[in-house]
């Protein structure tokens, strides 16, 4: 592999410069509606799920890289708030699936909308960083 020229440096300064404003803006857009940027994940998360019986605990802990009893913690914040809810598996009455609430529905889209519209906006950057890398 050849070593790094300037331009790579400068192309990998921009990508994360970009990652960065764009996780920033996420943590401020979560803070105002008074979510964390934690919460705000599960909740994508849980919308993205594969089938819409939504996410084991032990699934949304892989897909967010946490240990187990930390993605308890988020879900059963969330699930006070009336954003979640748990549900025995249907297939295997010892998991537990957690889905949204309407409640959790609304707040999700509201949240989505902003990010949508700042990553519209940053989107152009990122493929350009990318491209740059010669990964895009």
């Amino acid at each position: 592999m050849p070593r790094p020229q300037r331009a790579d440096y400068l192309a990998l300064a921009t990508y994360r410069h970009a990652l960065r404003r764009f996780l920033h803006f996420s943590t401020e857009a979560a803070r105002s509606e008074g979510y964390t940027q934690q919460q705000y994940q599960v909740l994508l998360a849980v919308k993205a799920a594969p089938t819409s019986a939504g996410l084991t605990v032990g699934e949304l802990a892989e897909t967010m890289h946490l240990r187990h009893h930390s993605a308890v913690g988020l879900v059963d914040r969330l699930t006070r708030r009336g954003l979640l809810r748990r549900k025995k598996d249907d297939q295997d009455r010892r998991r537990v699936r957690v889905s949204l609430t309407a409640q959790g529905e609304k707040v999700l889209s509201r949240l989505a909308v902003i990010h949508l519209e700042e990553l519209r906006q940053l989107g152009p950057q990122l493929v350009r960083s990318l491209r740059k890398l010669g990964a895009g």
